[in-house]
């Protein structure tokens, strides 16, 4: 299984990834989710990846191959003129991949994917997008402002009570640290080591990249005091009575 999440504030975007991959217990890998692409001071725009991996591979190969040679009736990433295009154009590769895949093998569900596509362009607004396994795709907005894919549901309570849009990016990849100790405590299918990349707004490219493995002292501070001040807030809520009063 996977978990990616990317979230838009007012200072840029943060993105983060886990790097499991199983087929079973016993069959456990590390793969990088996360692949950025970038022209320093012009452009900077990366995705993350869950599903079926033969499919995400097969689409973030086809991309780096575009940025190197493109081919005439599609655009680089490197050279599309706005993010609402790189998203059209990777929504139609992971579209025309799965659709490939299922028909070689002969079924329709195993080979599905999505990803998440952040990024921005010189002269236009951080962007986010969510795509899906059918080639369509949609924006993150002030009502829906990040994406989570994989493994979704153990990290989205703390998303939401957490995010601000103003929040500084600190404050941000703390809430993604959170949110991922609390999916890795749940789900033995996502794992470390995690990747983290922050893209401030107008830099153009890795503001901040780093790669946290379990040994990290920071991750392991914010498990050990998120698991605490849980087990204080528990036991600081109302009593409950048998008496009929509770």
């Amino acid at each position: 299984m996977t978990y990616c999440c990317g979230m838009v504030l007012d200072k840029g975007l943060v993105l983060m990834s886990d790097t499991r991959t199983n087929s079973g217990v016993d069959n456990v890998s590390v793969f990088r989710k996360m692949f950025t692409w970038e022209v320093p001071g012009e452009r900077i725009i990366s995705v993350m990846t869950a599903g079926n991996l033969a499919t995400t591979q097969a689409v973030i190969s086809k991309l780096e191959e575009r940025t190197k040679a493109p081919e005439d009736r599609h655009v680089s990433l490197l050279e599309a003129p706005t993010m609402f295009q790189v998203a059209t154009e990777m929504g139609q590769l992971l579209r025309e991949t799965v659709r490939k895949t299922q028909s070689e093998n002969n079924t329709k569900s195993r080979f599905t994917a999505s990803m998440i596509l952040a990024g921005q362009i010189k002269g236009m607004e951080p962007r986010l997008f969510m795509v899906y396994p059918e080639g369509n795709f949609i924006e993150a907005s002030s009502d829906t402002p990040f994406f989570q894919i994989g493994e979704t549901k153990y990290g989205r309570p703390i998303l939401i009570r957490g995010y601000d849009r103003a929040m500084t990016m600190e404050d941000a990849v703390k809430l993604l640290m959170v949110s991922f100790d609390s999916t890795l405590k749940a789900n033995l299918s996502v794992g470390m080591p995690l990747d983290l990349l922050v893209i401030e707004r107008d830099a153009f490219g890795k503001s901040h990249e780093q790669r946290i493995d379990s040994h990290n002292p920071y991750f392991t501070a914010i498990s050990d005091v998120w698991g605490e001040k849980l087990r204080d807030a528990f036991h600081t809520l109302p009593d409950f009575s048998f008496d009929g009063s509770g």
